[in-house]
This record gives C-alpha cells, structure tokens and sequence, in this order.
C-alpha cells in the first residue's frame, strides 16, 4: 500500500444515480491505481435533509457495485465535536464573526460565478444595533490558486468573488465547506476526486486548511453528467436510481463517460472481474476536461 488515501462522501439524501456513481468510480480508481486506500464517509450533517434508509442503500449499491472500502464508514453526525474545535481554534484566530443576516437580506447581494450571494460585509464590523447573531463567518482575504488535475487553473479573490462564508448556520449545523477539511485532515486524505459542482468551492477549503494549519490536498474534478437539458443529474431533479441488479452495466457507462475504453460487455461477467481490469488502466489523463457532459443511458 502506498500513502495514498482517497474517499468518496455522498449526502444520504436519496439513492445514488448515474452521476454518483461516475464521482464514486473516478475516486476508487484513482486510489486503487496509486496502490492506495479508498474511503467512505456519509455527509450526513444536514439532518433534516437527509433520507430514512438512504445511507444504507447507498453502501448496499456500492458493493453491488464492488465499489468496496477500506476503512470503516465515517457519519458526520458523529463528529460535531471535531467541527467545534476547529471553529474554536479560528475563532482564537480572529478569523470568526457573528452575523445577523437573514437569506432574504441577501437576496439582492451580487452572485458568485457558482450561483451563490456574495456576502457583502454587512456585519463584519459588528452587528447592527438591536440585530441577534445568527451564523458565524469566516474572515477571508486574499487569492487562492488552484491546480487541478483536470480542470484549468482557477485563481479566486475570495473577498471579492465569495465573501466571507458561512462555518455555523442559524440553525446550529456546521456548514459543508468547515466538516470537509476537517474531516478530509482526520482521515489522512491526500487527494480529493469528485464532482466538478465542487471545484469553484476549493479555494475556501484551501483556505480553511492554511487557516487551521492542515495540510493541502490534491485535487481532481470530474466532468457532471448532465441530462438532456443541461441540468445536472441529482436527486433534487430526481434522477433515475442506479439499478443495483446491472453492475456490470452501470460500470461499463460510467468508465465510458470517465474517457476510458473498457472491455466489451459480452467480456465480462462480473463487476470484480471489470474493476479488476479498470484499475491499472485507469488513466486520467483521459478524463474530459469539460465541467459537463450530456448523458443519455446506452448511448
């Protein structure tokens, strides 16, 4: 084994689909063709979102799929205290603000090149009089590079292009972009492949990591799979369910997608036998370079 440690971390909102199962894939080989651990962790924070029974369908279809880990299953949920620390640590840092502001206040707030406001400042000197904090933010500052291994060079002013986001909701939960660098940093993970939807949110967690003194990953997004309008395949756009009785199939589409040329199908037999063979002829170099691409099963 190598010291190369991947990972793959659905939120168990719902099945896994086409475009999970790319995200899955890519990482497994990766960190199969580096010799290297695979890993699984549920980001299961957003609890009210989360769907009954969808975690454990989610790692019954990954071994149908022989998509199998080499660790025990990481649950966010677990791990609020991890999160803490690290807000406290920030917070002794200066880096860490209460705000006041409401999702409806920063409905005219500019928007960022990933869809989200642009937060303005309002309350980074202070809140307004008569305001009650409600989140906490992060102080940022600065350009962040990032040099992935698949998609073009991305340099972000965070100031300008993101604002300082959000490490605590109003509700209490930690946010997404604070429970994956710290939990990334706890795992060992050295590399991330995943989704593309997540690469414009990279410099924050590049930031994060500098801020709390973790070391910087690697990274690798892969192309979405769109469907036929453009939109992204997910479960909010109710994306066909991955049929866990077709493995060989599903993987077959998905090494397709992923650039690679896979064994004919009337070539293979099982899914251990196909990933046996993808894994040391994985090659990324291969991979599209694009953000998306448009998919239509069989095609």
């Amino acid at each position: 084994m190598s010291d190369y440690r991947g990972r793959f971390a659905p939120s168990p909102t719902g099945p896994l689909h086409f475009g999970s199962l790319v995200a899955a894939l890519g990482s497994f080989l990766q960190a199969r063709a580096r010799g290297g651990r695979w890993l699984v962790r549920m980001e299961d924070l957003d609890l009210p979102r989360n769907a009954p029974g969808a975690a454990d369908a989610i790692l019954r279809t990954l071994e149908a799929h022989r998509l199998l880990w080499d660790e025990e299953v990481a649950y966010q949920s677990t791990l609020t205290e991890r999160y803490g620390a690290a807000l406290e640590r920030l917070t002794s840092q200066g880096l860490v603000y209460p705000c006041a502001c409401t999702r409806k206040e920063l409905g005219d707030s500019v928007i960022a090149v990933d869809g989200a406001a642009i937060y303005p400042g309002t309350c980074r000197g202070g809140l307004p009089p008569g305001r009650v904090a409600r989140a906490l933010r992060l102080r940022v500052h600065g350009d962040v590079s990032v040099a992935d291994r698949i998609q073009p060079p991305l340099v972000q002013r965070l100031e300008q292009e993101v604002g300082d986001f959000v490490l605590r909701r109003a509700d209490s939960v930690y946010a997404y972009q604070l429970a994956v660098v710290v939990d990334d940093a706890a795992q060992g993970i050295t590399e991330v492949v995943r989704g593309a939807d997540l690469f414009l949110s990279t410099p924050r967690q590049i930031f994060l990591q500098a801020a709390l003194g973790l070391p910087r990953l690697g990274y690798a997004h892969l192309p979405l799979a769109l469907d036929l309008r453009g939109g992204k395949l997910s479960k909010q756009t109710l994306a066909d369910p991955l049929v866990d009785s077709r493995p060989v199939d599903n993987l077959i589409e998905a090494l397709r997608f992923l650039g690679q040329s896979p064994p004919r199908r009337d070539d293979v037999r099982t899914p251990d036998e196909l990933l046996a063979w993808a894994a040391p002829h994985w090659d990324m170099a291969r991979v599209p370079r694009e953000r998306g691409l448009t998919w239509r099963r069989g095609a």
